[in-house]
This record gives C-alpha cells, structure tokens and sequence, in this order.
C-alpha cells in the first residue's frame, strides 16, 4: 500500500493481439496476483473485455485499468479502485510515448518491441518505484534514460565522450 497521497499502481502489462504476455510488472503482489497463474487469468480476462472496446478505462474485479491499443499491441496500467484514473492514465500515456520515442520509426509493433525490451524495463523503472508514479512526463524519462545509457564508460583514460568529441572534431575539420 502506497503512501497517502501518492498515486499508485497495481501493474504495468503489454499484452499481443492473442492474449499472450508480452511484458508485464507487478508491484506490492496482494492474494490476487501473487502467483503467475493469477497474473495470466487476470490478463486473459482483462484482454477478453478490452481488445474490441473504444474506451480507455474499464473496472474490472475491483481494479482500475487504463489502457491503449495499437496495431498487434495492448498496453494496460492497473491501478486500485480508488486510485485516480488521470494520474494511471498519464503513467500509460508516458510510457507509451517513451516506447514510441524507443522505437523510433519502426513503429510501436511487437516485432520492434521485442528487440528493445530492456528499454522497456527501463522506461518503467523511470516511471514507478515499487508501485508509486515516480514521473509522468516521457520527456524526463527519455533524459534520465538517455543519461543512464550514455554514461562515460573509462577504458584506459579514455571515454566515450572524448571518443565522441574528437570524432566531431574530426567531421569538422572535413
């Protein structure tokens, strides 16, 4: 259980056009989804009642799920039935925003995604510690991802950065 007056969230899961799990993370596991088995009944219930819906929220067995579609994919935030559906619905707007910045122009598809699930863990990890919305905005979380990734990594004295700055260098005196 969060702290009062934070938001919080139950799950962060993607799911493919057939039901099946493409990423998923469970914070703060009650009886509920404290096993896998529970987690994939949930799931596969949860994509029986949204895969032809138009909404964006649904309640579904006492949880607040907010959620978006795109073309062979289901990206769904839960949260507890009092949690404020704005701020889930801002953690699924930044996530998927920071997932469509990942993919560039390959497009959010399962293929590309996929290929780049340890952005997605990282997007996330961003977004939500131990079930609290930590930041909602993609583009701090792209510059604190970017930041992670790009860390000077120091070989003999020498680092990408001044790698990167003599190879500028160079490009300029062409």
């Amino acid at each position: 259980m969060a702290l009062p007056g934070l938001s919080s969230v139950l799950a962060v899961c993607i799911l493919d056009n057939d039901a099946n799990r493409i990423w998923a993370k469970y914070y703060n596991c009650s009886e509920r989804f404290s096993t896998v088995a529970d987690q994939r009944k949930f799931e596969t219930k949860l994509y029986g009642k949204t895969h032809a819906s138009n909404n964006e929220i649904i309640l579904l067995d006492h949880v607040t799920v907010v959620y978006r579609s795109n073309v062979d994919l289901h990206f769904y935030v839960m949260g507890s039935v009092d949690e404020n559906e704005v701020m889930l619905y801002g953690l699924l707007s930044s996530v998927y925003e920071c997932v469509s910045r990942l993919l560039g122009k390959n497009g959010v598809e399962k293929r590309f995604l996929l290929e780049s699930l340890d952005g997605l863990q990282l997007i996330v990890d961003e977004s939500v510690d131990g079930g609290v919305i930590m930041e909602t905005d993609p583009d701090l979380v792209m510059q604190r991802m970017n930041f992670r990734t790009t860390e000077e990594i120091s070989i003999g004295g020498v680092t990408d950065k001044t790698v990167m700055n003599a190879l500028n260098k160079l490009s300029m005196m062409i």
